[in-house]
């Protein structure tokens, strides 16, 4: 289109979009508005190109209007939402947010008190966000590359791993609708959700297997709402015998939720949440979430010898890299298989029996 002078003295540059329409820019000096036009015909040409209009749109404005298109759960849609929604620069232009920006966003998390894990997963989300601005072409780069997160606690320190004497203690202590609730987490590995979602038709008792297929998850108004579980942990859990008679003398006369909540519905989290405290409270015990009854299941699975894979499948993670990522802390390691190897051979040898310990009761 060229560069032209205006009858103010300012210099005019313009160039065609790919959309066919003009986009022009006014400069004091006629060499900045031919650079400016030199470097727009370029990325015209390299397929680079980005409209200087798109970037005027915020950031909130711009993940409302791509997060729409986006096929989520319930679940993604409330923690990309409040990701956003407490960022720090949402009413910024797109294109106007730098690192710093981003920085100074984890820095406030940071000093009011967020979880080193939170903080990584809300930056996480938002991360996402500014991806899709980059393939849309809204941004020519992501400000979140680059950016310092806080250090997560390595798991061995900050796994709570529940004893065989505290299950023991708030099995004693739960309430008998909630007993069998607890024993399902601790002995099978359930998540809450999960564990709320059972059906009586889920369980098969001669087999003595649990099927997992779905999972209760919060709803606005104190209702619950029924989805599938997460991505990969659709799977069959193999009961003892032990929790498979727990069940069967807890179960209903009627073939429906295996746990009731009000109206029909399973129970809500925050139910279950009530009970858990209340159980505790009665048991003595704080410092123990009803989370950490399924690190439990897991830590007797690998105290028994089953191999990553097998742990995965029974716990539904995604992949083996997931319940690596958790729990290879609690496999033995080369030095631990040497002396249970020797004291093997001592007990042969001498008549001694050698005391091996679940790693959960010690």
């Amino acid at each position: 289109m060229g560069v032209t002078k205006r009858p103010d003295g300012r210099w005019r540059a313009r160039i065609i979009g790919e959309d066919g329409r003009e986009r022009a820019k006014h400069f004091a000096r006629k060499i900045d508005a031919v650079r400016w036009e030199t470097e727009q015909l370029a990325d015209l040409a390299r397929g680079t190109w980005l409209d200087p209009r798109d970037g005027r749109i915020t950031f909130l404005e711009f993940y409302r209007e791509w997060s729409v298109r986006q096929i989520w759960e319930t679940g993604t849609v409330r923690a990309m939402d409040l990701a956003v929604n407490g960022t720090t620069f949402r009413t910024m232009p797109l294109a106007h947010i730098r690192r710093s920006h981003v920085e100074t966003w984890v820095k406030s998390m940071t000093v009011a008190g967020l979880a080193a894990s939170t903080i990584r997963t809300r930056f996480s989300n938002v991360r996402t966000v500014f991806r899709a601005g980059v393939r849309d072409r809204m941004i020519a780069a992501n400000p979140t590359e680059g950016v310092i997160l806080p250090r997560l606690r390595r798991r061995d320190a900050s796994m709570v791993l529940p004893t065989a004497g505290q299950i023991r203690s708030l099995l004693d202590a739960a309430e008998r609708p909630f007993g069998p609730f607890v024993a399902l987490c601790a002995f099978a590995g359930l998540r809450l959700g999960e564990a709320a979602a059972v059906q009586v038709g889920d369980i098969d008792f001669l087999g003595r297997t649990l099927t997992v297929t779905r999972q209760v998850q919060r709803a606005g108004g104190g209702k619950v709402e029924i989805r599938p579980p997460k991505y990969g942990s659709e799977r069959v859990v193999y009961l003892p015998d032990e929790l498979v008679t727990l069940l069967a003398q807890h179960v209903p006369g009627r073939d429906c939720w295996l746990f009731d909540g009000p109206g029909g519905d399973p129970p809500h989290q925050n139910t279950i949440g009530y009970r858990w405290r209340t159980t505790c409270a009665q048991a003595g015990l704080t410092g123990i979430s009803l989370h950490d009854l399924r690190h439990y299941y897991a830590s007797g699975l690998i105290a028994a010898g089953c191999d990553v894979v097998t742990v995965q499948r029974a716990l539904g993670h995604s992949t083996p890299t997931t319940t690596l990522n958790t729990y290879s802390h609690l496999w033995p390691t080369a030095e631990d298989r040497t002396r249970r190897a020797a004291a093997q051979l001592m007990s042969a040898s001498t008549g001694l029996i050698p005391d091996f310990q679940h790693p959960a009761s010690v």
